[in-house]
């Protein structure tokens, strides 16, 4: 059931995530004294080998005004089924290098189990629902849309 009344939170950052907004976002939670657990998932560009090429990085586009409807749907869904003190989703738009991290899922609870769950539920269901495109570029300027795995 989706909550009419929650402000809808923006996920898409422009370019990588980068450690220090990652940083901030756990030194931020220290303060929540009602939060016994914390879980968290980093998805990173592979360098990966793809017929002989090497790929530099990804291009990230969406339906913006879409994807970020589906994230909010998500993220309410998450708040039903888990008992979560709170939870943080953003994801990458425009260029990351390899190595970079794309997606920041940040999930608090009382308890590392219901943490540890909302977090896997919440990477499996923006990989499955949320219209987001990757382009893999390679060394040698081509290119080639990305396949979710």
């Amino acid at each position: 059931m989706i909550k009419k009344d929650k402000p809808k939170k923006k996920v898409f950052v422009e370019g990588p995530i980068l450690p220090e907004k990652i940083a901030n976002s756990i030194a931020h939670h220290q303060v929540k004294t009602n939060i016994g657990a914390h879980d968290i998932f980093l998805g990173q560009v592979r360098a990966d080998e793809i017929d002989g090429k090497i790929v530099q990085a990804i291009d990230y586009s969406a339906y913006e005004d879409m994807a970020e409807e589906k994230f909010h749907e998500i993220r309410e869904a998450a708040f039903d089924k888990f008992e979560l003190t709170c939870l943080h989703i953003y994801h990458s738009k425009g260029i990351v290098k390899s190595g970079e991290i794309c997606l920041f899922v940040f999930t608090s609870s009382k308890h590392r189990n219901m943490a540890m769950d909302a977090c896997r539920f919440l990477v499996e269901e923006i990989k499955a629902k949320v219209p987001i495109f990757g382009k893999e570029l390679f060394e040698d300027d081509s290119h080639q849309w990305k396949v979710n795995k």
